[in-house]
């Protein structure tokens, strides 16, 4: 039992932040029900396919990561390697979206590969070291047990620094396509296929760059000694609007990235089918009208 104030301090900030990923936990539940209908026409009753189960994955690892939160050692080991996994699916998701958009280039194909390959063995190295390097250690206050939890932040700013290059390619690169792909968009034939296709793409990949964007910077506000101080109370709100953010990029926003597109399939493919039944409709009507007539 301790009864050093300072750790008391620590304590009382560690359960705050726990309350906080109990909170974003909530957030991602909401979404989760509020677009289960859409999850299980649009993925459960569709031909299955590797997007199908990085989707999946995407959506059930949130659910998983929110469960075991609740043990500090678990659960510090946890933020990294779950945002490795899901970060790394999420790089696969992006390659695959940028081949597509990009025409399946081949050489575009296979220099995204080598980039991503050689950022996530890097961001692996790091997460390795970080773990053998988990600087929480078991604190034992009086009606609980907490784990305070920590982290080597020089190798954290450097994990997402990585990550924000290949963000900021990817981004790049979105924008190159979409440049190319402009004067399609006023082509008769491409206006309601490839340019509606393309404007989904490029709109859901901006607003997850920014929310990447937004946790990478907080990641990196961890960098000021006023924010790395575990002391000072405003850590505490810091860290909890980052560990929000944080679950919106790899469990809101990321599924989205798939769920949206076959959304708008859907919808184009529900249109489309209304459109020839309209026509079948007027065909019959017109045929009627036309052997009434000759009767």
């Amino acid at each position: 039992m301790s009864s050093d104030p300072g750790r008391w301090m620590l304590g009382n900030l560690n359960r705050d932040y726990t309350d906080y990923i109990a909170a974003s936990s909530v957030v991602v539940a909401y979404d989760w029900a509020l677009t289960f209908g859409q999850e299980v026409d649009l993925v459960w009753r569709q031909r299955w396919s590797f997007m199908t189960a990085l989707f999946l994955s995407l959506r059930y690892i949130g659910v998983l990561y929110a469960a075991v939160f609740v043990f500090c050692e678990i659960m510090n080991s946890a933020l990294w390697c779950t945002g490795f996994v899901v970060n790394g699916m999420l790089g696969v998701i992006m390659i695959t979206r940028l081949f597509a958009m990009h025409q399946q280039s081949r050489k575009l194909l296979i220099f995204l590969v080598v980039i991503f390959l050689a950022i996530t063995i890097a961001c692996g190295v790091i997460v390795v070291i970080e773990t053998y390097q988990i600087l929480g250690e078991d604190l034992i206050l009086p009606g609980t047990h907490q784990c305070l939890i920590g982290g080597n932040i020089r190798l954290a700013a450097e994990y997402w620094l990585l990550g924000t290059a290949w963000e900021v390619l990817t981004l790049c690169l979105v924008l190159w396509s979409a440049v190319k792909h402009f004067r399609e968009l006023h082509q008769p034939w491409t206006r309601w296929t490839i340019g509606d296709y393309f404007a989904v793409l490029v709109k859901t990949h901006v607003l997850y760059f920014a929310s990447f964007a937004t946790v990478s910077c907080l990641q990196l506000g961890y960098l000021s000694p006023a924010i790395a101080d575990p002391t000072n109370v405003g850590t505490r709100t810091y860290g909890g609007v980052l560990q929000i953010f944080s679950l919106v990029q790899m469990f809101i926003l990321g599924p989205r990235l798939i769920l949206d597109i076959r959304k708008y399939h859907a919808k184009l493919v529900a249109n489309s089918d209304a459109g020839i039944a309209m026509a079948t409709i007027i065909f019959h009507e017109c045929a009627q009208e036309s052997t009434s007539s000759n009767v």
